[in-house]
């Protein structure tokens, strides 16, 4: 494709993706942990409502999803499974959050954890161990912005060079506006891409299949490729457990970036208001996933699977609708980037770095901002530009590490008599098993490292927790009044005496 227009436009979006994120500052100072981290917990329903959205819609909704549904067929559905999960997710334990953050000064996921078992300790562990998580993320979102930067500039732009063009964009406005610029991109980039995805859908479709209804689309799949319409797909890699065990680790993975989404929120209601309502964002994806579809038999011989979507575009669509789909999916990967990028340098300030070296909060708040940048340069950018694998399974290896902290959400929210060395116990074997079974045996009998690591993580936890002293009646109560006010009374003070 020769025709500047693609590259225009998407440099045109991200223009003003910065010219918004530098003026979300608006005259604050983002020196605090409190502005910089959780923006003041001043957003509304109409932004965190965008906000939690275009977080979780990300490069693999235009890259990854329709790539395995290209490559793996219905597999890629445990994306709706997975989105509709988060939506009840933040409807019923997004208040509480807030409110362990409004009454207790929280700014981070593992701050919390580390005032529920009274353990700074406990609290660095989580804030590292969701560090690798996190981190993956950004590297699958990294390179999504890097390869559309590529395609748009028909290779003029190197992977390398798109890397270190989205991070450095990136790395201004979050230096300068923090949560409050992500706040503000992401409603942006949220209304962007359901616009750009819908479009490109029905275009596609229609150029396919001469009408605009899906199910076109998904008939000649069943008379010409039916083995994409189930389990375990064409490949045969896509087994009933690994699909079953993976849904699962994503489900108990408590991300870092969610959750301060909730404290950023002005009251408790404004987060089950935006809730409610976020099951009618996540039809974003269903377009793009039928493009994945159209690929099987418009594109058979695709060198990789998580192009389809360009290369249909490039091949079918008029070049405006090509360039708006580049700036739809760079918003996608940019707009889940950045809270990921955030989570780390705040997390890793406030919960390692204050307490191992005693530091004050004003200065914390100060490191927080400037530790986003070797985190961008020295950690994300090195391996995004070294593309390690499938954009879906980078995710999924990153989720497999991030659940392993699942129980110190246990006793925070359904067991006062979890302890501090019961939960270290369960993260530090989970973490252990999930790194062996992801890099010397990988996902033994088909089932996922991460399930394999929750599955001794689990039973360590009870046992070790059983077996030491439980967390001071009085901080099991204060955090149990509001993560379980009705059944406290009755089960949680016989449990922590």
């Amino acid at each position: 494709m020769n025709s500047p227009w693609p590259l225009l436009i998407t440099l045109t979006y991200v223009a003003i993706a910065m010219v918004i994120g530098l003026r979300a500052k608006a005259g604050r100072s983002m020196n605090s942990l409190e502005e910089w981290g959780v923006a003041g917990r001043s957003m509304g329903p109409v932004t965190l409502y965008l906000l939690i959205a275009a977080g979780s819609v990300s490069a693999y909704t235009f890259m990854g999803a329709p790539g395995w549904a290209y490559s793996k067929g219905v597999a890629v559905f445990y994306v709706a499974i997975y989105l509709a999960y988060l939506a009840l997710i933040a409807w019923y334990f997004g208040p509480k959050v807030w409110q362990f953050g409004e009454q207790f000064g929280h700014v981070t996921q593992a701050s919390a954890i580390a005032d529920r078992y009274q353990s700074p300790a406990l609290g660095a562990l989580a804030a590292l161990v969701m560090a690798i998580g996190s981190i993956a993320y950004a590297v699958l979102q990294t390179i999504g912005s890097a390869y559309i930067l590529f395609v748009m500039s028909g290779g003029l732009i190197p992977i390398w060079l798109g890397v270190v063009l989205v991070l450095a964009c990136i790395a201004v406005y979050l230096y300068a506006s923090g949560q409050r610029a992500i706040g503000r991109t992401n409603a942006f980039q949220g209304v962007l891409m359901l616009i750009v995805a819908w479009a490109v859908g029905l275009w596609a479709v229609h150029s396919a299949t001469g009408g605009l209804s899906f199910a076109g689309v998904f008939e000649r799949i069943q008379t010409e490729h039916s083995e994409f319409l189930t389990l375990p797909g064409a490949g045969g890699d896509m087994s009933f457990s690994f699909w079953t065990t993976s849904i699962i680790v994503s489900m108990f993975s408590f991300m870092p970036p969610v959750w301060t989404q909730w404290m950023s929120a002005s009251s408790a209601r404004t987060i089950r208001r935006s809730a409610t309502w976020l099951p009618t964002y996540y039809v974003v994806i269903l377009p793009m996933v039928v493009v994945g579809f159209i690929g099987i038999f418009s594109l058979p011989e695709l060198a990789r699977a998580d192009t389809v979507v360009l290369e249909y575009a490039m091949q079918h669509l008029p070049v405006v609708l090509v360039g708006l789909l580049g700036a739809g999916t760079l918003a996608a990967s940019m707009s889940s980037s950045e809270p990921f990028i955030h989570s780390v340098s705040l997390s890793l300030s406030k919960d390692v770095l204050q307490p191992v070296l005693k530091l004050s909060n004003g200065v914390t708040g100060k490191l927080a901002r400037l530790l986003i940048l070797p985190i961008m340069f020295l950690v994300v950018a090195p391996l995004a530009i070294a593309e390690p694998g499938s954009l879906v399974m980078i995710l999924l290896v990153g989720l497999g590490f991030a659940s392993q902290v699942l129980p110190a959400f246990i006793g925070m929210f359904f067991w006062p008599r979890a302890s501090r060395l019961g939960v270290m116990a369960g993260i530090v074997v989970g973490f252990l098993i999930t790194v062996a079974f992801t890099t010397l045996w990988p996902h033994p009998m088909g089932i996922h490292a991460g399930f394999w690591g929750l599955m001794l993580n689990l039973p360590v936890f009870v046992a070790v927790s059983l077996m030491t002293p439980a967390t001071g009646a009085e901080v099991v109560e204060r955090f149990f009044r509001i993560a379980a006010p009705r059944g406290f009374t009755q089960r949680g003070r016989r449990a922590v005496v």
